[in-house]
């Protein structure tokens, strides 16, 4: 009955978040606290036995160094042990069902991001790519897209989205060009840059923190094959678009005429928040090597600009964006009900066919399976539930449990597939959602047809690019 009931939540919850008939928040909200209400276990659900499972445990600790010790030193441990567990069952059980590391290194960045973006810096950038063009609308949608995937690297690509779009709008309006193109060229870019890094887009947050995968393993292991795939979708901008824009010498003229310097409304705090931006960055390069979490280092990052930056605290609170982080904290007890529910094994259990498979085969076809999947319900939806699957999965099939190598593959290709695959729809990615809303109040109209025109040709050439690296990968270095 509990396992009917879980199912039932689980996928109901993931159906009106793919169809946005309810807010998807409310929806994350609405079935975690079914889950929290009648599936998941609290304080007072089975908290006996685990006390007692604990005594004992502490009992049979104490019985092997009754010989060692003395009777003093021997009750005075087993008294601290015995206070830290009952609390920790107590206290924390319902903190065990939320990934917190990926939620505060969400609001770290969001509140550090916020910051910066009050002082006019992201404007100055998008108006200095256009005048460092010349007004040319080819080369300025080329350099828009390279600022908006470098950007979503080390910000994310939601934020990106909603500082850079507002002046491609202006920008388009200036050039007398359609906005859509340039909107839809940099929310591709935004999804692919965000590819690169931890922090560039959600759910390699989520990878990264069930993975045990650093900023340094991201930054070495995907970014390089980012830039080709960056490279290789600038390339592909030039062509279609090479001949289908063009603009007037005076059109020309009133871009070089904007002045990038008039949106730096505060040069005080761009200084001391670029240089905290800068160490925050840094922070995230040597997590790793020092072993601190990433979420230690992106609030670090927001305390320390806080603290230099003179601005209104609760204003810089106030703007984080805390329906997304909510829709996060949702998301993890939604799965984490399914998995206590045991729907997690009967997933992981469909690849069990797998097992004697190559290790590359399947990788590529959970590569794919997602990347159509992640397009379709969402990828941060779909990630929160699927990284649960493939450790599952990993810890039993024999090829990818005896082989570290084996195991990276498989969640560097999941990484690529879900990033990528954001692109394929509206509903793919929290950026696609953005770029829609920022048109709609523009009066530019972004249908779902007229998106996946558009993305499902990028999403499908990118799965390609995808796969070709993980193949060249596994013969390089797994095999």
């Amino acid at each position: 009955m509990l396992f009917w009931f879980a199912t039932v939540v689980f996928f109901g919850t993931y159906i009106l978040i793919a169809t946005e008939k309810v807010n998807k928040t409310t929806a994350a909200l609405v079935g975690s606290s079914l889950m929290l209400f009648f599936v998941l276990e609290g304080p007072s659900h089975g908290g006996a036995e685990r006390e007692s499972s604990i005594m004992q445990n502490i009992g049979a600790v104490a019985g092997e160094s009754t010989q060692e010790r003395e009777h003093d030193a021997e009750a005075h441990v087993q008294k601290s042990v015995s206070h830290s567990s009952q609390k920790y069952a107590k206290l924390d059980i319902f903190a065990r069902y939320v990934n917190f590391d990926v939620i505060f290194t969400l609001a770290g960045m969001m509140l550090l991001v916020n910051i910066l973006s009050g002082t006019g810096i992201f404007q100055y950038v998008a108006i200095k790519c256009a005048k460092f063009a010349k007004g040319l609308p080819l080369r300025t949608m080329i350099l828009l897209v390279v600022a908006t995937a470098v950007l979503s690297a080390f910000l994310d690509n939601v934020t990106t989205i909603l500082l850079i779009a507002p002046v491609t709008l202006l920008v388009a309006a200036e050039l007398g060009v359609p906005a859509i193109p340039f909107l839809m060229a940099e929310t591709m870019a935004s999804n692919i840059g965000g590819s690169a890094t931890l922090i560039g887009d959600p759910p390699n947050l989520i990878i990264g923190s069930v993975a045990n995968l650093d900023f340094m393993a991201f930054m070495v292991n995907l970014a390089p094959f980012i830039i080709v795939i960056l490279t290789i979708y600038c390339v592909c901008l030039k062509l279609y678009y090479g001949k289908r824009m063009s603009v007037t010498v005076e059109r020309r003229a009133r871009i070089m005429e904007l002045d990038e310097k008039a949106a730096i409304t505060d040069t005080a705090n761009m200084k001391r928040g670029g240089v905290v931006m800068l160490l925050t960055i840094f922070g995230f390069l040597a997590h790793g090597a020092v072993g601190i979490q990433p979420c230690a280092v992106a609030m670090g990052g927001a305390a320390l600009g806080l603290a230099v930056c003179k601005v209104d605290v609760d204003h810089s609170l106030e703007k984080i964006e805390w329906s997304t982080l909510f829709f996060f904290m949702g998301l993890f007890i939604l799965v984490s009900g399914a998995d206590h529910a045991g729907l997690m094994e009967k997933f992981g259990s469909l690849l069990a066919f797998t097992k004697d498979w190559n290790v590359l085969v399947i990788v590529l076809l959970v590569m794919w399976f997602s990347g159509v999947a992640a397009a379709l319900m969402n990828n941060v939806s779909f990630t929160a539930a699927m990284v649960t699957i493939i450790a599952a999965f990993l810890n039993s099939a024999p090829v990818f449990k005896d082989s570290l190598c084996n195991q990276h593959l498989m969640w560097w290709g999941l990484s690529l597939a879900v990033c990528l695959g954001g692109n394929g729809t509206i509903v793919g990615a929290a950026a696609n959602l953005v770029t829609v809303g920022i048109a709609e109040k523009a009066g530019e109209k972004i249908t779902f047809k007229n998106f996946l025109i558009y993305g499902f040709p990028v999403t499908l050439a990118s799965l390609v690019a995808a796969s070709i690296y993980i193949v060249l990968r596994y013969f390089m270095y797994c095999r």
